[in-house]
Formats: C-alpha cells, sequence, structure tokens
C-alpha cells in the first residue's frame, strides 16, 4: 500500500486523470463480465423480487431528480420575489439567470464543511441527511402520472404522514448537536410547530378518506377523474384550506418559518452548519416545498386529471415505417424550415447580417419543432398528458408559496402555536363531523357502506 500511496503522489494530474480512467474502465469490465456470465441468475432473482427492485429504483429516481427539482424552485423563488420588488433578480448567469441556482448549489458544496468545537460530530453529521432523506422518501407514493409512481401504497397516506413526521427529528437532532442556544431553539420550535400542526394536518384529510374509501393516493386522484368538479377541494372545502394552511408550517414557509427566523434566532437549527451539511437542509427545504404541493395537488385538485375530458385522439405514428424517407425529412426539413422562418428577419431588416437571421431561424424552427413533438406526445400518450397536468398545478402552489413569503410577515411564536390549537384544530374537528353526518344521511361518500 505504501509503494501505491508513493506512485499516486508522483504522478502528474493527467497521469492521475488517465489511471483513473484505467481502473474505471477495467471494474466496468469487470462488472460487464459478471453480468453476461451470470445473467440469467441475476434475472431470475430480479423476478423474484421484483417489488423490492421497483422500490430500490423509484427511490433511486427520486434521489437523483431531487437537486434540479431544487434548482428549479430556488431560481423560480429568486426570480419572483425580484419581480415583486421590482427588481430583475438573477439575470448574468445563463439564459435569464436561470444557472444562477445552480451556481449557488456548488458555491455550497464547494465551502469549507466545519464542524464547531463542542458539537456531537455524528448527529451533527447525520441530522440533514435525515431530514433529505425523510423529505424525497415521501414522494414515494405520489402518483405523476397515469402508472408513473414509486409505489401505490393502500396505506399511501398514512405513510406520507409517517415518514413527513421524520423531518422533526432531524431539526430537533440539528438543533441539539450543534452546541448553540438559537440552534437549540431553532430544533425546540420546529418540533413544537410541527407536532402542533400535524393534527390538524392529519384530521383534515379524515373526511376525504370518508368520501373516497381508500388511503392508497394513486387511487384518491383516480376518483376526481372527469370534470373539475369532481376534485375533492370542492367537496372539501374547509379540509383544503385547513390542510394548506397546516403544510405550510410544516414546511417551515413563510409566514410560519419560525424555526429559521433570522430576525430572532440567527438561522435557527441552521446557524453552526455549513458546506454539504447545510446543502443538505437547503435543498430538502426546496424539495419539501414541491412535494407538499404535490401532495396537495392529488389529494384536492385531481392530481395529473385534466380540467375537463378531452376527446381520445391517437396519432400512431411509427418512425421506422417511413424507411429512406425518414432520413430525407431529417435532413430537408430543418434546413427549409430554417429558410423559411430566417427569411422575414433577413428581408425586413436589410442591415441584419445573414449568419444572424440563420441563427435566429435555426432557433425559431427548433422550438416550433418541439412543441409540435410535445403536442404530438400530449396527444398520443396518456402518461405524458397526466405529467403536463400535474406539474402544471404543482407548481401553481409553489408560485403560491413563494408569493407568500414575498408578501406576508413572519408570526409570532405564539401566535402561531394559538392558530393551531384554538382555531385549525376545532375547524378540522368541526369538518370531520359534518362529513360523517353527510355521509351518514346521504350517503355522499363513495367509500360509505
Amino acid at each position: 500500500m505504501t509503494v501505491v500511496a508513493r506512485t499516486w503522489q508522483n504522478l502528474t494530474l493527467p497521469g492521475r486523470i488517465i489511471f483513473g480512467l484505467l481502473v474505471l474502465g477495467g471494474l466496468a469490465t469487470l462488472a460487464l463480465a459478471v453480468l453476461i456470465v451470470f445473467s440469467p441468475q441475476i434475472l431470475s432473482i430480479l423476478q423474484a423480487n421484483l417489488p423490492i427492485v421497483r422500490f430500490v429504483v423509484a427511490a433511486t429516481l427520486l434521489l437523483l431528480l431531487a437537486p434540479p427539482t431544487a434548482f428549479v424552485i430556488i431560481y423560480m423563488e429568486m426570480k419572483v420575489i425580484a419581480l415583486m420588488n421590482l427588481r430583475l433578480g438573477p439575470d448574468r448567469v445563463g439564459p435569464f439567470g436561470s444557472l444562477l441556482s445552480t451556481v449557488h448549489g456548488l458555491k455550497v458544496l464547494m465551502k469549507e464543511d466545519f464542524t464547531p468545537t463542542g458539537a456531537d460530530a455524528i448527529v451533527f453529521t447525520w441530522a440533514p441527511v435525515v431530514v433529505f432523506l425523510a423529505t424525497v422518501m415521501g414522494a414515494l407514493v405520489i402518483p405523476f402520472a397515469p402508472g408513473l409512481f414509486g409505489q401505490d401504497m393502500n396505506i399511501g397516506l398514512l405513510y406520507f404522514f409517517a415518514v413527513g413526521g421524520l423531518t422533526v427529528v432531524g431539526l430537533l437532532m440539528g438543533g441539539w448537536s450543534s452546541f448553540n442556544k438559537y440552534s437549540l431553539l431553532g430544533g425546540l420550535r420546529s418540533a413544537a410547530a410541527i407536532i402542533s400542526y400535524e393534527i390538524p394536518l392529519t384530521l383534515s384529510v379524515v373526511g376525504l378518506l370518508i368520501l373516497a374509501g381508500t388511503m392508497s393516493v394513486n387511487q384518491i386522484v383516480l376518483n376526481q377523474a372527469g370534470w373539475f368538479t369532481d376534485w375533492y377541494v370542492f367537496q372539501q372545502p374547509l379540509g383544503a384550506l385547513i390542510f394548506l394552511i397546516a403544510v405550510t408550517a410544516e414546511a417551515n414557509r413563510t409566514p410560519f418559518d419560525l424555526t429559521e427566523a433570522d430576525s430572532e434566532i440567527v438561522a435557527g437549527f441552521a446557524t453552526e452548519y455549513s458546506g454539504m451539511r447545510f446543502g443538505f437542509f437547503f435543498f430538502a427545504e426546496y424539495i419539501n416545498l414541491f412535494v407538499v404541493s404535490a401532495i396537495l395537488v392529488s389529494l384536492f385538485f385531481g392530481g395529473w386529471n385534466a380540467p375537463f375530458p378531452f376527446p381520445e385522439i391517437h396519432l400512431a405514428l411509427d418512425p421506422a415505417s417511413l424507411g429512406v424517407l425518414l432520413l430525407i425529412l431529417v435532413a430537408v426539413v430543418p434546413l427549409i424550415g430554417t429558410l423559411a422562418l430566417a427569411a422575414p428577419f433577413w428581408i425586413a431588416k436589410s442591415s441584419m447580417p445573414t449568419w444572424q437571421a440563420l441563427v435566429i431561424g435555426f432557433v425559431l424552427f427548433n422550438l416550433v419543432a418541439a412543441v409540435a413533438v410535445f403536442g404530438w406526445l400530449f396527444i398520443s400518450f396518456d402518461f405524458v398528458a397526466g405529467l403536463f397536468w400535474f406539474l402544471g398545478k404543482t407548481y401553481t402552489f409553489v408560485f403560491a408559496f413563494v408569493w407568500a413569503r414575498g408578501t406576508l410577515p413572519r408570526v409570532r411564536i405564539d401566535q402561531l402555536m394559538g392558530f393551531a390549537w384554538k382555531w385549525l384544530l376545532p375547524a378540522s374537528l368541526v369538518n370531520l363531523f359534518v362529513t360523517a353526518a353527510a355521509v351518514v344521511v346521504v350517503g355522499a361518500g363513495r367509500g360509505a357502506p
């Protein structure tokens, strides 16, 4: 080992890169050989444990999609709040500043990862991991489109509340282990707020469960198919309002972001965090914003269902059947389209260089082609249309949460707690009793006997 370490230190940077690539190539070749030799046994094991394989694949995809989702929402928040304050917001890095949130994420990951003196290093390190994983794993039961979900559990909603409740454990771990009074106050506030709002949050959906007759989030979305009047928000308006307010507190969003109130306790539980560990907290907050918006849409606003039923139109198009004609179309159509879209700019402004007009025409052609391809996919595949409606509704609520941050002041901690116990809890009980009475008297629920 000493010889290998000395050899590695004597290598130049290009040598280290080449050596690393050779090692990776060797490992990849070995893995491929093992896969080829043992492929029948591997396939039989995977088929025998298909639910576990699906769970692992779904969890991996959710973990991979979490950072891009956080970057999109961070950029959205910066841009929307800037426009609300009559500012431009990010406009330098990337088109319209769209890459600035990515730069912020990389900057956080590149900073020094510091552990304060006196902190419990193990708990301090695991706290952001617990918060991040609790947030991401909650998305496992969210149906994004027809057939596009991680797990369709018959207790999916119970699973969501159980996993989401683990967030408070991570926040308490971070606040207690930081050896900082402001961090401890932030952790205690998070425990008080999340535990208090968890009760009206859970009770607000019990009326919906009585009507739906299931705790499967996927089945709840299927029950809302048809016109928008079938959405549960019209049958449970009070429950939807209570759920919206409660998840705002659960997600630590304005005006209920008392756990990291910078005007009172510096940054709360995150005061002593830096580098990658702070990045996990940072990403978890924005991913949680997407998750709570998605579950709100799934429960009360139809999920992937369109506001009204569309006529079924399926365009059967098999590109392989075109043969040589496909190559001609791929070569000729972009050229003709670029020239046709560039001509008006070149004619209208004679001083414009030809290459600039061609660039504009090429960009416009690609935009038109992308819209045409998306339209074909939207019409031909149900999951594409479902994903479009689901993401549109979800980001509408994400925008509403950002809007609230840009307009509403932060409440006091006593107002936060009093509102949960004095108003939301009685209102959720009233909603539950009224719904149960309506089901018994009128028989309005699908799950009613």
